[in-house]
């Protein structure tokens, strides 16, 4: 709890370039994350058939769906973080709009716990894909060795 509040304070002194500069690393992230997501497809569309092995169905399953709905919800954080962005000449128009101020930090500070939240959430789920996918391969690989 007390991070939390630790982050708010420091939110509250970022300065609108700063907050662009964040707010601009953020959708690089998100689209590095994007661009993975279509390699993590292709790599499951390569590996179905031995995905679907009696032995791993239900955790592939599982990571299939995980991963799927990390894209939806990328999707939506893209919008979010495109929106907080478009939004950044609150900050600098030189009218005192006080509440709006405040809110657009407010904003700020929840998409950088959505963000770090997501970017652990993906990488856990592509942690799991990438050791299942590599237990199949080992499989495999030592069923060839065997005929």
């Amino acid at each position: 709890m007390n991070t939390k509040e630790r982050n708010k304070s420091y939110i509250e002194w970022l300065s609108p370039q700063e907050m662009h500069e964040m707010s601009n690393l953020w959708f690089s992230e998100l689209m590095f994350f994007k661009d993975e997501q279509l390699f993590l497809n292709d790599l499951i569309k390569s590996y179905t058939i031995k995905l679907t092995n009696k032995d791993v169905f239900e955790q592939s399953k599982e990571l299939i769906s995980a991963l799927l709905h990390a894209e939806k919800d990328l999707v939506t954080l893209m919008k979010k973080v495109q929106l907080h962005s478009n939004q950044l000449e609150i900050m600098v128009d030189d009218v005192d709009q006080l509440k709006m101020e405040k809110a657009y930090k407010e904003t700020h500070n929840q998409l950088t716990m959505a963000v770090m939240e997501y970017g652990s959430q993906y990488r856990s789920i592509k942690e799991q894909l990438f050791k299942l996918v590599s237990k199949v391969m080992k499989s495999d690989k030592q069923k060839r060795l065997l005929n």
